[in-house]
Parts: structure tokens; sequence; C-alpha cells
């Protein structure tokens, strides 16, 4: 991602720019191999790699057992014995560093066997010196947070062709929750051969579990403890599709607690999070001073929003990943950071003061769309604010989203609505438009000046809004270098909005440069059909067209385009042809084009107009199958050309002389022509 970029801005969108957490699993032993699929897995941007029919995979799981020994109270002992192989170079990286993510105040760590067996057979121990244990990195700069700790086993000779074998032990003395235990694994989206996960309780604690993909054993109980055990062999993985919904949403993965449903996983939430000091008198003077001129209970709870996302930075630890217990409102006030637990427990009590019911809602961010029917942490990862008199969501967690809308990585998916004990919904979709108007004015030389305007209204214009806010001037230049890049142009500009410290309405963003280069004259020569610069119909286009057939759920993002362009070309220049005017319409999407010439004042006008008709955040691959159609017109459209033909300048002035001097000539041998005849005898 590159928040220095001005595409952020201009873009439409029509898909998803979640590049948030996603599900998360019990992260305890999670190398690197499981971190990038993860991550690929919930970042759409990922996911376009193409490789061979049969490509060789990175590495392999070869085995794996992991044993979870867990108490009445809700604590555990992990053990994790694995063996990975290293197939390729690539797979070196992911494999040759192990992490292990744990709670120092909760839990510790012990390595018990981790070597390497290299290509010819020797082995290779890890040394005390080769494992370290390091400050997760969201941490380092909040103080509430620095218990947060991985353990790295760094194994050395590793190639391709080499084995990595680790065994660890994870004791969780303090349980996430006292009482509870919950597990989520994904599979590694890497070849899986012999993996077991094996769970031993006290036979009066029953364990629910969703198990797809995964093979079930049935339960054995012996000496007052049940074991249950889940096995799993996957030889290969589809490749991830462009702009694909998490593979946990629709594929395998196993969710196992003793919650015995999501009322009660409500329930234990709701305990944690009471908290004494949501009635600090600091707490009360400000929800007060902050609403003092508001009138409605929705213009309180925006006032009290834009200054919760705006002064409450946010450090991103997943709800599961240490204690579910916030903070207490009155330390987050002070500190001015938190967690989205912490944002929810301040938001919530400046809520509160004002008499506007609140509760927390319990919600997968990133590309996860379902829940398993079985509750717990991993895939339920953060939590935002459900205002239910107001009918609204708030995540208060994003500076750059405007009371009324949500992240992309929260829409149109399930909640865990904590104070009802019942599930909810985010909204399924969010309104976006997006108007641009570019004038081109060329000279005889093929050079340019233009002016360009943007007007975006919906969930993106905050969003560019607070991108504005936070460049540095060098930042903008570079902004505005990578618009032109972004659009094949050379040139230098400026940029100019409307009021960046607005906190709704639309943005207003304008340009206005030079262009080196635009065309070539002296002869016939295209001009691309440019109706906007970055974003609009063209990168949507480019992004549906990512993939000519879906076999995967992808994200799909409602839009409304108009954008109209201007190009005014010299004497010197005259058109050759012009695109013809395009339309589809279907169930999903709808579009024209028009394309315009007037030879008297030498201007080509185009217009391009179009919007989305989703029902849903994620459209379904037999949903891509109908809408392609109408796609591949719009892909075809956007790079249509205006084909030109010019003299050179000079050539035109020399032209234009010598034309006139060769009229000049013809008029005097006229006239001396009429003169002999006239003296002839």
């Amino acid at each position: 991602m590159r928040p220095l970029v001005l595409v952020f801005i201009v873009a439409s969108v029509w898909t998803a720019g979640a590049s948030a957490a996603g599900a998360s699993s019990n992260t305890d032993g999670l190398r690197p191999g499981v971190g990038i699929t993860q991550g690929i897995a919930n970042d759409p941007a990922l996911r376009s790699a193409v490789g061979p029919a049969n490509p060789v995979e990175p590495y392999t799981n070869e085995q794996e057992t992991q044993t979870f020994t867990v108490n009445a109270d809700g604590s555990y002992v992990k053990l994790d014995d694995l063996t990975l192989r290293v197939n390729t170079e690539a797979g070196v990286a992911r494999v040759a560093q192990h992490y292990i993510w744990y709670n120092r105040n909760m839990a510790s760590v012990d390595v018990i066997d981790a070597y390497t067996i290299g290509a010819d057979g020797v082995r290779h121990d890890v040394q005390p010196e080769q494992i370290h244990d390091v400050q997760e990195e969201r941490s380092f700069d909040a103080p509430m947070f620095q218990d947060i700790l991985e353990k790295v086993i760094v194994f050395p000779a590793v190639e391709a062709g080499a084995q990595i074998h680790l065994t660890y032990r994870k004791t969780q003395q303090v349980p996430i929750v006292p009482g509870y235990f919950s597990d989520f694994t994904p599979p590694d989206l890497a070849p899986t051969h012999n993996f077991r996960l094996i769970y031993d309780l006290p036979a009066d604690v029953p364990l629910y579990a969703d198990a797809r993909g995964f093979v079930t054993e049935p339960p054995r109980t012996q000496a007052g403890r049940t074991r249950y055990e889940f096995r799993y062999d996957k030889a290969r993985f589809g490749r991830l599709e462009y702009g694909s919904i998490s593979y946990v949403s629709y594929g395998d993965r196993l969710m196992v607690s003793t919650y015995r449903d999501y009322a009660a996983f409500a329930a234990t939430y709701k305990a944690s999070a009471v908290d004494p000091t949501a009635s600090d008198p600091a707490i009360v003077g400000l929800a007060r001073t902050l609403t003092e001129a508001d009138s409605t209970p929705q213009a309180k709870a925006k006032s009290l929003y834009d200054w919760v996302r705006k002064n409450i930075r946010y450090v991103a630890v997943n709800v599961g990943r240490g204690a579910v217990v916030p903070h207490r409102a009155a330390d987050i006030l002070t500190l001015r950071y938190g967690d989205c637990k912490d944002h929810v427990a301040l938001y919530g009590a400046l809520l509160s003061v004002v008499g506007i019911r609140n509760e927390p809602a319990l919600i997968n961010s990133g590309t996860v769309y379902t829940l398993p029917s079985v509750p717990g942490f991993g895939v339920l990862n953060h939590v935002i604010t459900w205002l239910p008199d107001l009918r609204l969501y708030a995540d208060s967690t994003a500076p750059n989203v405007e009371f009324g809308y949500l992240p992309s990585t929260d829409m149109d998916r399930p909640t865990v609505l904590v104070d009802q004990g019942t599930l909810g919904h985010t909204p399924t979709t969010a309104s976006m438009v997006r108007d641009t108007d570019l004038t081109i004015t060329v000279a005889p030389d093929g050079s340019a000046n233009f002016v360009y305007r943007l007007q975006a209204t919906g969930w993106a214009a905050e969003q560019g809004r607070t991108m504005l806010r936070l460049q540095t001037p060098a930042q903008r230049e570079e902004a505005i270098q990578g618009e032109l890049r972004a659009t094949n142009l050379n040139g230098n500009a400026t940029l100019s909005t409307n009021a960046l410290d607005a906190a709704s309405g639309p943005l207003i963003v304008t340009m206005k440069g030079s262009l080196d280069d635009f065309v070539v004259p002296g002869a016939a020569a295209s001009i691309p059909a440019l109706t906007s610069f970055v974003g609009g119909f063209q990168s949507d286009a480019r992004y549906w067209l990512g993939e000519r057939q879906r076999t995967q759920p992808f994200v799909c993002r409602n839009v409304e385009l108009h954008e109209r362009a201007r190009i005014a070309l010299p004497a010197n220049f005259r058109v050759l042809d012009m695109p013809e005017a395009a339309h589809t319409e279907d169930r999903f999407v709808e579009f024209h084009s028009t394309y315009q010439y007037d030879p008297k004042t030498n201007v080509v006008t185009m217009t391009r107009d179009g919007s989305t008709r989703f029902s849903s955040e994620v459209c379904s691959p037999d949903e891509f199958a109908q809408m392609r159609a109408g796609i591949e017109t719009i892909g075809r459209d956007v790079r249509a050309e205006v084909i030109v033909k010019s003299t050179l300048p000079g050539i035109a002035q020399a032209g234009a002389a010598s034309a006139a001097g060769a009229a000049g000539a013809r008029g005097r041998v006229s006239q001396a022509a009429k003169k002999v005849v006239a003296e002839a005898p």
C-alpha cells in the first residue's frame, strides 16, 4: 500500500481496499508461511501471481501434531511438533525463521527441539543464541501493550531440499477468557500431510467443533478426560484468485470451542468489559463539552466519534491475542491510545454520558465474511460499536472513515452483539459517487496544459481528506507525479482542494498543470481517450478483468461514476478517427460512453457514465459470469484512442508562406499574360 499517492482519493475502488488483518488462528506456532498465506488470503492485491500448470510449492508441511491439554479454567499447555521440507529458493525465506506469538504476562514458550537436516543429510542444531524474544512491532510505542512478544527461532543451513524440525511447548497459565477455551485453525495453503490436532479436556467440559475439510475422529474418554482428534491432508491448494475473499470464508477450516453458542460467547465478553471508570469526571466533562452545540442524538454521536477517531491512536492488537478485557476508559483518555477494545470502551463511555445507547459488536476485520457455527476467537478478531437507536455501526479505530460509514474490512459481515447476545450484520453496501472533469489543451508542438477536477462523495471523501491532511509537501509532489505516471503522462502540476478540516461532505480536488509530449506532431498519432486520471473506469476495468474466469467468491463494491473530458486541438492537428460510443447494461452493471468531434472548433469531447447494482460486498463466480460481457465492453472502451494527424509547427508555417508565395506568383503571371494578350496586334 502506498499511502503517499492520490490513487486512494481518485480511485473508484469497486473492490475493497482491505489490507487489515483477516481471520487469524491461535498463532502460537505461526511460521512465516502461515503468516504470508493468511495475509495473501486477506489482501486481494497479493493474489494475482500465475505459475506453471503444476508448480512446485515453496515448501511442504510433511507432518505436524498439535496437542492441547486444556484445564477446566481454560488454561492449557500446547505441544507442537512439526517438520517442514523446503522445496525451492522461495521456500527458504518462508521457513528459515519461525515465529511464536505469546503474551508474557499470560503465557510462556519453551523450545524443546529445533534443527535443520540439510539437503546432504547433515543435521544442524539451532543454538540458544538463535532463539530470540522480540517485541511485537505494533506495540513498540504503546506501553500498555509491551507484554506482547514473539519468540523467533532462526534455523541454520536452510536451503532447497532441506528439512526443518521444531518441537515447542506453549503454556497458557492465564486463560484468554477464564473458564473457556477456543482455537481456530486455517489451512497453511501449502501442501500439508499428516496434520493432526488433538484436544484433551476434562470429561465434563464438552468441546464443540465446526470442522470443514477436516476429518473428525470419534472422541475417546478415559480417566476423567476426553480426547478429541482432527486430521487434515491436502496435497494442493488452488491459486487464490485476484480479489477473492479469504479462503476460510468458503474453504477448509477448523474452529473448536467450549462455548455452547454465540450468546454464551457474548456474555463472557460483556462481563469482561464492565468498567467502573466509565463515569469518570474527565469523561463526563469531555462528552458534554464536545456535544454542547448538538441538538440530535445522531449529531452527538458524530461529534464524539470524530473526536475519538482523530485523538485516540489505534494500536492494532487483535481481539483474542491477549486478554479480552479492555483497559479502563479513564486510562485510555489519559494515554490517548488503545486497541479496538479500548476504542469501543472509551467511545461507549462518552456515548453513555449523553444518553445514547451503545454496545460492543464483535466482528472479523479482513476478508472473512462468514462465521463458523461454533464461536471463538480467531475469526472474531475485532470489535466495533453498535448504536441500536440510530441503527448504525461505528468503528473509531479507522481515523479516515466518516461517521455513518465503515471501513471496507468491516462491511457486509456478521457481528456478535455483546449486550443482546445475538447475531447482527453490518451494512451490505455503501454508496460512493465520483465525478471528474478533465480539460486538455494541446499546443502545436504536442505539449499540453490541463485542468482536472474531481469530486468524491460517500465513503471515499473522508478517506481522501485524511490522506491529504497527513501529506508532507514532498509527499504531495510525489502524489501528483504518481497520478501522471499512472496514466503514462509526464509533466508538472499543482493541487488544490476544498476544506480538508471538514469531517464530512464531498471532497473536491483540482489539479492544474502541463504535459510534456502529450502527442507527437508531424505524423499520424493516437491520443488516449482519457476521461480521468488514476482511478475511475480504467482502474475498475483492470480489477474486474484481472481474472478471465472465477471459481471463488470475490469482493465487489458499489460505485457510481461520471467522467467528462474535453481535448482542444490546435490548427495543425486534424482528427482522422474517433472511437465509437459504447453501452452495456445487465443486472449488475450499467455503462455508456459518448465521443464527439466538432471540426469547427477542433475540439473532442468524451463522456463515460456508469454504476453498479450489487446487493452484497461479495459476488459469486456465477454472478461474475453474468457480468463478464458487460465488463469486457467497459475494458475495451477505456482503451479507446482518438487518431489524429498533424504537421510540425515549423513545416506548417513554411508551407503557408510557400503557398502564399506561389499564389502571388500565379497572380503576377496571370496579369502579365493579360497584358501580352491586350498588346497583341
